[in-house]
């Protein structure tokens, strides 16, 4: 889609009646271009339309009935976190005003949870949460979280951060493809430094409530893999300053990558990363990082179809990704045993690894995984 320029003195009206129209194209162009979506009015219709949310949707969501529903594993470290919330923003609120918005931010994420009591919360979550519950409210942002758990960010939400961390190294494919120099300068460099940017979508790292009011306009609409072109799109913008540190100091490259650059130039990072992302498309990216991650990631579900899924969908690909992250723990365990004590098992350990096989077999119906590992591990 070729994005159109608007003129900032346009661009009230283009917004106000793409969302009455609820025109998702001239939206998601309208979120893209300078000024984003320009202030919160705004926000309130177009975020629901970009994130797909349905009467159905706002029907499913338990809202004012989540005290009846047992409670989630993770309501105390909800709590703590929502004790430290709000930090940067709003500015100017009463004592009183700010313990209310943090009830409020409570409720909501409990609500979330207790409503899908396989998801896991994270710290940095309710960073996430507390930018809708400004944005829209108490009541519109529920079906709104709800939709960006199972949706966009439910790969942060399994048991295990590893399908997570299996995103970020599609940040250093990205720069193969787009600065290769650059690539190499940070090739002993594990992609971690971004961990905390997209574990809460950027909401930890941004200090301005209008930043991140408007970051949002931007990852809102477009498939959640953008994220991963946004922080690459980072990364190019301190080329300069990346370079000047020896590629081998590690520590120097990590602690200078995981803080954002102030000030942030946000439309010049959105229109880079959306320039190497038509360009290098995941498919495109060389080397194996966009295929080791799993089909039922979000990655992969929102290629197909960004905003038609519904809840049930996402929380059936949910158990899919639990299932799988499952088997791989399980073949990871056994792989450590059986790397650990090779030399018996080579001597005389046939038994125990065709009963490892078997019980594999029995529990999951497919071993080429594990023998290829299994093999690995025995040849290296």
């Amino acid at each position: 889609m070729e994005e159109k320029q608007f003129d900032l003195s346009d661009k009230r009206g283009a917004i106000g009646t793409a969302c009455q129209a609820g025109d998702i194209e001239a939206l998601v162009n309208l979120a893209s271009s300078a000024g984003g979506l320009l202030d919160d009015d705004f926000r309130a219709t177009a975020w629901p339309l970009l994130l797909g949310c349905t009467d159905r949707d706002a029907e499913e969501v338990v809202g004012g009935k989540w005290q009846d529903l047992p409670q989630h594993p993770d309501e105390e470290q909800v709590q703590k976190d929502v004790d430290r919330a709000f930090v940067y923003y709003p500015s100017n609120e009463t004592q009183q005003s700010m313990q209310h918005k943090r009830t409020d931010l409570f409720e909501l994420i409990t609500s979330v949870l207790r409503g899908n009591p396989m998801l896991h919360y994270f710290q940095g979550y309710h960073d996430i949460v507390q930018v809708f519950l400004l944005v829209l409210g108490k009541e519109a942002a529920l079906p709104a979280v709800s939709r960006i758990s199972l949706l966009r960010i439910r790969d942060y939400m399994l048991s295990s951060l590893s399908p997570g961390l299996k995103q970020l190294h599609l940040i250093p494919a990205i720069l193969q493809c787009s600065d290769p120099e650059l690539a190499a300068h940070l090739e002993g460099t594990r992609p971690y430094f971004a961990l905390s940017a997209a574990l809460t979508l950027y909401a930890h790292d941004i200090q301005e409530y209008s930043d991140i009011a408007r970051l949002y306009d931007f990852i809102l609409a477009h498939e959640p893999v953008l994220t991963m072109y946004l922080f690459a799109a980072l990364i190019i913008s301190r080329r300069d300053e990346v370079l000047e540190i020896e590629h081998d100091d590690s520590d120097m490259l990590l602690f200078t990558l995981q803080k954002l650059p102030q000030p942030l130039d946000l439309q010049a990072l959105i229109d880079r990363s959306l320039d190497i992302f038509r360009i290098y498309p995941p498919e495109k990216l060389t080397g194996p990082s966009w295929h080791k991650i799993s089909s039922n990631s979000v990655l992969k579900t929102s290629r197909r179809h960004l905003r038609e899924q519904n809840l049930d969908e996402a929380r059936s690909l949910f158990k899919k990704q639990s299932q799988e992250l499952a088997r791989e723990e399980f073949t990871a365990r056994v792989v450590k045993q059986v790397s650990r004590n090779r030399r018996p098992i080579m001597s005389f350990g046939a038994t125990v690894l065709v009963g490892v096989l078997s019980y594999y077999l029995r529990k999951n119906g497919h071993i080429w995984a594990l023998l290829y590992r299994l093999t690995e591990n025995f040849y290296m």
